[in-house]
């Protein structure tokens, strides 16, 4: 059987695990992107809060992630649960270094000039320093969802969802005949899930960065 012949024959369960690989990213990028910056505002005005977070959550990354589902999976149980802790973690060194690295680059004149005309700290985080730290925090999560696409992949090992399935059947079935076209079916739907985030940043960054900060 071609690969397009597998393909076509297995159409209807490879668009589910699709959907599943897309939403279980989509939705552990979502957390960590909210805990990511949440952690860049809370550390970036010290100099050493703001290390630790970056080195803790770099150090989280250093963690095999089939060492990491195994460890998580005695306290979690298999599927779902162990896959969205292992994605939040594994998402947040980006998030966070960039949040960082953003909200410690804006002009602190821009700050002192809000501040100046009666804003609040708080207003002055959401209304200046964010939406000037916004294009490296967007950056970081691209770079963390490019990151978790792959990833997510592994979290078969522990049952999760998604494409991961395909491939780990393929691999622990060598030998047969759609071996090889189970591994190539889920690799190349994770290249184009892939794919199709980015190119969804790109119109985000578009919609949402000034031309002038773009620029």
């Amino acid at each position: 059987m071609s690969f397009w012949q597998y393909v076509a024959g297995r159409r209807a369960q490879l668009l589910a695990d699709a959907w599943q690989h897309a939403s279980a990213v989509f939705q552990c990028m979502v957390v960590a992107t909210l805990l990511g910056v949440v952690i860049g505002v809370l550390t970036y005005r010290r100099e050493w809060a703001g290390n630790l977070a970056v080195t803790t959550t770099a150090t989280l990354l250093t963690i095999p992630s089939l060492a990491l589902l195994g460890l998580l999976v005695p306290l979690t149980g298999l599927g779902v649960a162990p896959t969205v802790t292992a994605l939040v973690l594994y998402g947040l060194l980006p998030i966070v270094r960039n949040a960082v690295v953003g909200l410690r680059g804006v002009d602190p004149s821009l700050v002192d000039a809000a501040k100046g005309i009666g804003m609040s700290r708080a207003a002055r985080l959401l209304r200046v320093e964010l939406p000037l730290a916004w294009p490296p925090i967007l950056t970081g999560i691209r770079v963390a969802t490019q990151m978790l696409m792959g990833i997510a992949a592994v979290a078969a090992y522990a049952s999760g969802p998604g494409l991961g399935n395909e491939i780990f059947r393929g691999v622990s079935s060598l030998g047969s005949a759609n071996a090889l076209n189970q591994v190539l079916a889920g690799t190349l739907g994770i290249i184009v899930l892939a794919l199709l985030f980015d190119a969804a940043y790109v119109l985000i960054g578009r919609l949402t960065i000034p031309g002038g900060i773009r620029g």
